[in-house]
């Protein structure tokens, strides 16, 4: 797939990643829907004003069927398509088990797993009549390794991978391809924050002995947009984190 002049939906996409990635397959010229629970901020949305390709933004919640669904049908009157969807938001809330209440554990997996199955059903119906999309989860290497205290985050991540080779099988003869990328340790606000000791602690588990950058995940996704003979898989872009 060509990505200039493609039309591609980022959930979550107003900081980290998610924003990383927008920027990605903007500078690529494609037209671009920016997507968070909050009104897109002028500020976020003048970051692209270099760019060749449209650039708007839609905000609501991809927990509620009903949001995914309009937000979906807003995307598609205004670019006349969906081309590429990239499902990237999602949240922590991390705790133990033992202290983990079962709100604690639905809410992650509300946003981070039933947020993809509604966006994902809300374009695979354009996407099978064209006959060609792609359409990219964002799972990370805590759902391939678990990790202490995120049990929920580890199990709705782990399930977008289940979800992604199932969904792949289903549309595959369509034309519409289902990748996943899991991301490893990723510079942002939240790793920002992190205490120097944990940081080099953290950095002795990665065999390329550094974080990550937003805009290598990006590429990662647009590589997958395009390759028109890939899908069902995984892409761990994490520094050799999880090399087997």
């Amino acid at each position: 797939m060509e990505i200039k002049a493609k039309n591609v939906f980022v959930t979550g996409s107003t900081r980290g990643i998610g924003l990383g990635i927008a920027h990605e397959f903007a500078r690529c010229g494609a037209n671009v829907v920016l997507n968070g629970r909050s009104e897109i901020s002028e500020e976020v949305l003048n970051q692209f004003s270099d760019y060749d390709g449209k650039i708007i933004g839609i905000s609501g919640d991809i927990s509620q069927e009903a949001d995914a669904k309009r937000m979906v049908k807003e995307a598609i009157s205004e670019f006349g398509g969906l081309d590429v969807l990239v499902n990237n938001a999602g949240i922590t809330n991390d705790k133990l088990v033992l202290k983990m209440t079962e709100a604690d554990f639905e809410q992650v997996l509300k946003i981070n797993l039933t947020g993809t199955f509604n966006m994902t059903q809300a374009v695979l119906k354009t996407m099978t009549k064209a006959r060609q999309g792609a359409i990219i989860n964002i799972s990370s290497v805590v759902g391939l390794t678990g990790n202490v205290g995120q049990a929920n985050y580890a199990a709705s991540k782990a399930g977008l991978i289940g979800f992604s080779k199932s969904v792949a099988r289903e549309v595959a003869a369509r034309g519409v391809r289902v990748n996943v990328i899991a991301p490893g340790f990723i510079a942002s606000d939240m790793t920002d924050a992190i205490p120097d000791k944990m940081k080099d602690i953290i950095l002795g588990q990665i065999p390329m002995k550094r974080i990550g950058k937003p805009k290598e995940v990006a590429q990662v996704a647009v590589f997958l947009a395009e390759q028109e003979y890939l899908t069902g898989q995984i892409i761990a872009i994490d520094g050799g984190m999880t090399m087997i």
